[in-house]
C-alpha cells in the first residue's frame, strides 16, 4: 500500500489554498494562488465561482505533484471555507447561477436595519446566537437580498 497523506483545502477571501500532511501531522506540502475580488457597487464584494473552483484544485494538483505524490496516496481531504460566502450552482449545468456574494458584502444592511426595527434582533439572538448583520448569510438567503 502507497504511504498516505492528509489533502487539506482551504477556501480563502482572497485565495485558495491546499496542504499536504504526513501522518506525523507535519506540513509536506503546500500552495497557493489569489483570485480576483469583485466590487460591482460600493459595500459590494463578490467572487467568480468558476475562479474560486479553478484555482482550489489547480492548488490541489499543485501541492499532490510537488510533494510527488498522486491521488493514491491521499488517505483523506479536510476541506474549510469562507462560511459565510455564499454561492449558488445550477444543479444541471454545474455552472455558478451568480457570483460569490463574500461575507464582507453590505448590500443586505438595510434589511438588517429593517429587521432591528421591527422588533426581531433578541428572537434572532435568541435562535442563533447572533446578532443581525449582513455579515451573516442568513440574511441573503430566501430572496432576502436584491442583486
Amino acid at each position: 500500500m502507497a504511504k498516505q497523506f492528509i489533502l487539506a483545502l482551504d477556501q480563502g477571501t482572497t485565495s485558495s489554498r491546499a496542504i499536504i500532511f504526513n501522518q506525523e501531522g507535519e506540513i509536506i506540502s503546500t500552495a497557493q494562488k489569489e483570485f480576483k475580488q469583485i466590487y460591482p457597487k460600493a459595500g459590494w464584494v463578490e467572487h467568480d465561482g468558476k475562479e474560486i473552483w479553478s484555482t482550489q484544485a489547480g492548488v490541489a494538483t499543485e501541492a499532490i505533484t510537488s510533494a510527488g505524490l498522486d491521488g493514491s496516496n491521499i488517505a483523506g481531504i479536510g476541506i474549510t471555507n469562507q462560511r459565510e460566502t455564499t454561492l449558488i450552482w445550477d444543479r444541471e449545468t454545474g455552472k455558478p447561477v451568480y457570483n460569490a456574494i463574500v461575507w464582507q458584502d453590505r448590500r443586505t444592511s438595510d434589511f438588517c436595519d429593517q429587521l432591528k426595527s421591527e422588533g426581531y434582533a433578541e428572537t434572532i439572538q435568541d435562535k442563533t446566537g447572533l446578532v443581525i448583520d449582513s455579515y451573516f448569510s442568513a440574511q441573503r438567503s430566501n430572496g432576502f437580498s436584491t442583486m
